[in-house]
């Protein structure tokens, strides 16, 4: 199962005429496509699933969200390179 992660925006690009940014997921960092959310802009936080920005979230509830995933052991999960199992 796949769920939305709270990560922050680092640096907004636009590759292939989409709208790109680098976002850091605690000590991850992956390419995320906002789209979705054009009002987003760096150093906001937002909710990613499947790699698109589903939306704007303060960074509280991001915070409190993805010290909940950690807790429920589903950040390694959410992150694992494709085809790999997590114990």
């Amino acid at each position: 199962m796949c769920l939305a992660i709270p990560g922050q925006i680092i640096e907004i690009q636009e590759i292939e005429g989409l709208r790109s940014a680098r976002v850091r997921f605690g000590g991850i960092v992956r390419q995320v496509c906002l789209d979705f959310v054009p009002e987003a802009g760096r150093g906001d936080y937002v909710m990613v699933h499947v790699g698109f920005a589903i939306s704007r979230v303060d960074s509280l509830e991001a915070e409190r969200t993805y010290n909940l995933l950690q807790e429920m052991g589903r950040i390694e999960e959410e992150f694992a390179p494709a085809g790999s199992e997590v114990p």
